[in-house]
């Protein structure tokens, strides 16, 4: 039976573990050393695509409300013959 010292499997385990984040890291296509740089470009398009999709958002509730506010103001000026309609 083979037996390790402490340190000795310290080592290895450390070893280990820097090997197979390298794995992980090429599999992902960021093993050029760059990875930290691309991932923080993918965080930054990210949190700018969910800007423009909660600006999109709120966009589309101001227009809508916009559009039943002018379709009531519009209603009230015909059924108090605001418009110039005549009878």
């Amino acid at each position: 039976m083979l037996l390790l010292r402490r340190e000795d499997f310290d080592e290895l385990l450390d070893h280990a573990a820097e090997r197979g984040a390298e794995r992980c890291l090429a599999h992902l296509g960021l093993e050029n050393g760059h990875a930290a740089k691309d991932i923080r470009e993918l965080r930054d398009l990210l949190e700018a695509w969910r800007d423009a999709r909660r600006t999109a958002w709120q966009t589309t509730i101001k227009v809508i409300t916009t559009g039943i506010l002018a379709a009531l103001v519009l209603g009230a000026a015909i059924k108090f013959e605001l418009m110039g309609g005549g009878k």
